[in-house]
């Protein structure tokens, strides 16, 4: 709550005139999101843009308090969850985007659906690897879902950013890992291909890409494995609970 209200804080200080508001929640919760959804739609009747950035990194294997490996349950099931909560105030927006961080570590994923919670064998690098060829996943086939409608969502892989990914578990090592790592980049030019995405008119009408350095690129071939994304897409949902109770009104699709 004390870093919202800094950060609100900060930005005021730059543009005084700005209307600003923030929402808090633990991502890797399910009920949390839900609360977090319910309390956005109380209070508003469109969403413009919707960037999905909440993600970690897990030295030791951990839980989430619904039972889900965490890497695993902020990574992905927080981005779709809230994703699709969110889904009918996006469709009431003129025009809304949705743009989903990735990272170029997909390439070294693999959805294994015989052990998605890591249960048999936890490896910090392959469950991240994971979650962000789960977001590509999800991206292709939220596009592919969205066709026809006012909603484009687009991924991205934002650069080698010199941030806290990792922190959570090791500060000291974090911090060595960000000076001594060759290529690093600040987390405003990291933030760059987000903007971009979030604002930009050249972009406005583009749906179900990967982007780096504000430019379409190709994911990795696993990426686009239709098959694959209908299952992580229909496990996800069951994971969630969106068939029994569809929450609030919205839409299940």
């Amino acid at each position: 709550m004390v870093k919202c209200v800094s950060q609100v804080e900060r930005i005021r200080r730059s543009v005084p005139d700005a209307r600003l508001d923030f929402l808090r929640a633990d991502l890797s919760s399910q009920l949390e999101v839900r609360q977090l959804a319910e309390e956005f739609s109380r209070r508003y009747s469109h969403l413009d843009v919707l960037v999905n950035n909440a993600g970690a990194y897990f030295a030791k294997r951990q839980v989430s308090p619904d039972g889900l490996e965490m890497t695993f349950a902020l990574n992905h099931m927080g981005y779709f969850l809230v994703t699709c909560l969110l889904l009918d105030r996006l469709k009431a927006s003129t025009s809304a985007r949705i743009v989903i961080v990735s990272s170029e570590a997909h390439k070294q994923g693999m959805i294994d659906f015989q052990d998605l919670q890591s249960e048999h064998n936890y490896n910090r690098n392959e469950a991240y690897a994971r979650s962000k060829l789960a977001n590509l996943l999800f991206t292709y086939a939220l596009a592919r879902r969205l066709e026809g409608t006012r909603v484009t969502v687009n991924a991205l892989h934002p650069g080698s950013v010199a941030t806290n990914l990792g922190g959570n578990d090791n500060w000291l090592k974090t911090r060595l890992r960000n000076l001594i790592k060759p290529g690093m980049i600040r987390p405003e030019e990291g933030a760059k291909t987000i903007l971009y995405l979030a604002t930009s008119p050249e972009v406005g009408a583009v749906t179900g890409q990967y982007f780096y350095d504000c430019r379409p690129i190709r994911s990795s071939d696993g990426s686009y494995d239709v098959a694959d994304a209908v299952r992580l897409w229909r496990l996800s949902e069951s994971l969630a609970g969106l068939h029994a109770d569809p929450p609030y009104g919205h839409t299940v699709f």
